[in-house]
């Protein structure tokens, strides 16, 4: 009987350890069930602020492409507006612009997700200008908090100095009425910056703080 007791202990101790070491490798999954839009900014015949060779629109869809593997990983449900180099304009749209921000606008506000984000870089005449940054628009009364959240995560891990904005100017983010913002995450325009943002590991560390952001958000920390 001893020799049966001691038997089941030690099975049971083993079984623990397995659990608690397979455990420690599984994601935390923060954002189960969570549903977000990521819209990367330009594409197509729009590439937004350009420097040489260089366009926005490429950097903004790859460093989406990027944020939408973390928010993933963390257990959420995450749609772009665009995968590739294109717009959402209508063909022989008379305003083109206006035509994508609309469709953009209307994809976002019909999925009813939790959350949307939209990836832009900055750019400025200066060269010295540099720093990520927050903008809403107060159409959504979370809006403000989520840019509070997001702009301090980008303070921390990117050492940003810039300050979370407030703007209704943004012919796209007037109009979509599920909470989000957008993010400038860096200037172009800087030297400096603009070489990190064409690393993939800086472009994979946005991603990273982005979704500490987001997480805190939804957790309401």
């Amino acid at each position: 009987m001893l020799k049966y007791k001691i038997s089941m202990l030690f099975i049971l101790v083993l079984f623990i350890c397995t659990f608690s070491f397979v455990s420690a490798d599984q994601p935390k999954l923060s954002l189960l069930g969570k549903v977000i839009y990521l819209d990367p900014g330009h594409g197509g015949l729009d590439p937004g602020a350009i420097y040489k060779d260089i366009e926005e629109a490429t950097i903004n869809l790859e460093i989406s492409k990027k944020l939408m593997n973390v928010l993933e990983q963390e257990g959420a449900i995450v749609y772009l507006t665009r995968n590739g180099d294109y717009d959402l304009a209508v063909n022989n749209a008379v305003n083109r612009k206006r035509s994508d921000l609309s469709r953009r606008g209307n994809i976002i506000n019909r999925s009813m997700c939790d959350l949307y984000l939209s990836i832009h870089l900055n750019a400025d005449i200066s060269t010295t200008w540099r720093g990520a940054q927050v903008f809403y628009d107060d159409i959504n009364p979370e809006n403000e908090k989520i840019a509070k959240i997001l702009q301090q995560v980008l303070k921390e891990d990117l050492k940003t100095t810039r300050a979370y904005k407030e703007t209704s100017e943004m012919y796209l983010h007037k109009r979509v009425t599920r909470p989000g913002v957008l993010i400038e995450v860096g200037f172009i325009t800087n030297p400096n910056e603009r070489y990190l943002l064409m690393q993939d590991s800086y472009q994979l560390k946005v991603a990273n703080t982005i979704t500490r952001g987001i997480v805190k958000y939804f957790k309401g920390i």
